[in-house]
């Protein structure tokens, strides 16, 4: 804890960064799980209902087994019935909700890499600072007063990029991870989208 007191005030912003950094990286490691956002039995029960044209049976089940391709299906079950294009635009809006919903927090984890070495260099600005400021007044003949200044340079900028460097490859690790299952709901949904059948061909309306 020592090394917290003589780095100064800014430690303390550092600091708060790599809890709040590290609680949001778990945090999206547990939900950016593949059971959760591309479930294996779901994908199959939805299969088989659209296989065997069961479409109510289909959207019950997204229903009680939400997951982002389950609402993305939904989403087109709901307007099922209308001229195809609609139903794929449908989904697509929906596509691009929950795209949006795996890549929160990662704008956050990103202003952490890029404010925490910001900091840390200030907090060198800050400590040399002193250290002239000692200087001015001193001299340089006493180098324990002028240590304090340069201990406390040296350690807000090590303490800043410590937090920086593993955040930013966190935040890149997330990214790709989020561009891949962006990528395989894309496939997915594209698939269940192919396997519903033929409500009323295109440019004509829903009869009521």
């Amino acid at each position: 804890m020592d090394w917290l007191v003589r780095g100064g005030i800014l430690m303390a912003p550092i600091l708060a960064f790599s809890v709040i950094a590290l609680g949001t990286f778990l945090e999206r490691l547990w939900v950016l799980r593949k059971d959760l956002i591309l479930p294996e039995d779901s994908l199959r029960e939805l299969e088989n209902f659209l296989k065997k044209k069961m479409i109510p049976e289909a959207r019950t089940y997204c229903e009680q087994h939400p997951s982002p391709l389950a609402r993305i299906l939904f989403a087109g079950l709901q307007q099922y019935g209308n001229p195809r294009a609609l139903i794929k635009e449908n989904m697509e809006e929906r596509g691009k909700a929950e795209a949006l919903d795996l890549k929160k927090y990662l704008g956050l984890l990103n202003t952490i890499a890029s404010v925490s070495p910001l900091l840390g260099l200030l907090g060198t600005v800050s400590g040399m600072i002193k250290v002239f400021g000692t200087i001015s007044v001193e001299g340089v003949g006493n180098p324990a007063n002028l240590a304090t200044g340069i201990s406390e340079a040296l350690i807000t900028t090590a303490a800043g990029l410590s937090v920086a460097i593993p955040t930013f490859l966190g935040q890149r690790y997330l990214v790709a991870r989020v561009e891949r299952f962006v990528h395989m709901l894309e496939e997915y949904a594209t698939y269940l989208l192919n396997l519903l059948p033929p409500s009323i061909p295109d440019g004509e309306e829903k009869r009521t």
